[in-house]
């Protein structure tokens, strides 16, 4: 799985991002949702769908006051399918990065909608809005993240000197972003450049610290997930390999959705 949100004409049939075609639900109809993705869990609560949440995974964690009462099926790769059977869910919400293919597959034997997303850039999530909006007929509230996520991304505007970054997601072994990553395209339009490795086309590549292509870095960011990177990891890489060191809030730079909104506001006033 591969794909990315498509343009505006297909959004008109609303398909997602790995071509499923959808349709808005019927006026009555019953919906249950169970939702894998920790970020559309939340999106899915600011669109004001928190009562149609049937099932989430115990990374979905905002908002708090919400997703408490909301059952948890696992994570977001071992998931109960057992569990999500029980719930009778008429809806599951997937990502291509997030979710295993297979675990996806046996769960679309009995869950009659699957919705796949994969935000790759930034402006992605205009779409997911929309198509969100349109199947569970939120249109109205779907238009006015996009109203807020637009005025973020005008004002995330390139104003500083273009620098290059390592933004770092794991150790042992030490792991990073490509440049085509959500998260690299958010920096990018703030003017930071992801490093990319000459060494490996994954997405999340590997990487040494004895690279020479790291010379070439300005600033090291540790974000505070997947891996819990926290102020002590930070100060002792700076000790390492004599460059900044930054400490990042992982939600705000990696959770698409209406999180992004806060995120841009956050990029914007972070101090690199």
């Amino acid at each position: 799985m591969s794909a990315k949100f498509s343009d505006a004409s297909a959004m008109d049939k609303l398909v997602d991002a790995y071509g499923n075609s959808h349709r808005p639900v019927s006026a009555g109809e019953t919906v249950r949702i169970v939702c894998l993705v920790p970020s559309i869990t939340e999106l899915l609560c600011d669109l004001g769908l928190q009562q149609s949440l049937v099932g989430r995974t115990g990374f979905c964690i905002h908002p708090k006051s919400i997703v408490h009462s909301i059952p948890k099926i696992g994570g977001t790769k071992d998931v109960n399918i057992e569990k999500i059977r029980k719930l009778a869910p008429t809806h599951l919400i997937v990502n291509i990065d997030e979710n295993e293919k297979p675990t996806v597959e046996l769960l679309a034997e009995f869950i009659p909608h699957v919705v796949v997303t994969h935000p790759i850039e930034p402006r992605d999530n205009l779409a997911l809005f929309r198509l969100l909006g349109a199947i569970f007929n939120v249109n109205q509230k779907a238009e006015e993240l996009c109203q807020q996520f637009e005025h973020q991304w005008a004002l995330l505007n390139p104003d500083v000197e273009v620098r290059q970054v390592l933004y770092c997601i794991w150790k042992d072994p030490w792991m990073t972003v490509s440049r085509d990553t959500y998260i690299a395209h958010l920096l990018q339009r703030r003017g930071y450049l992801q490093w990319q490795s000459s060494k490996s086309s994954q997405r999340y590549p590997v990487f040494e610290w004895d690279d020479v292509s790291l010379q070439h870095v300005d600033c090291v960011l540790l974000s505070t997930e997947p891996y819990s990177f926290n102020v002590q990891d930070a100060k002792q890489l700076q000790l390492q390999i004599q460059k900044p060191v930054i400490l990042v809030d992982g939600e705000m730079l990696s959770w698409y959705g209406s999180r992004s909104i806060q995120g841009m506001r956050y990029l914007r006033e972070l101090a690199i």
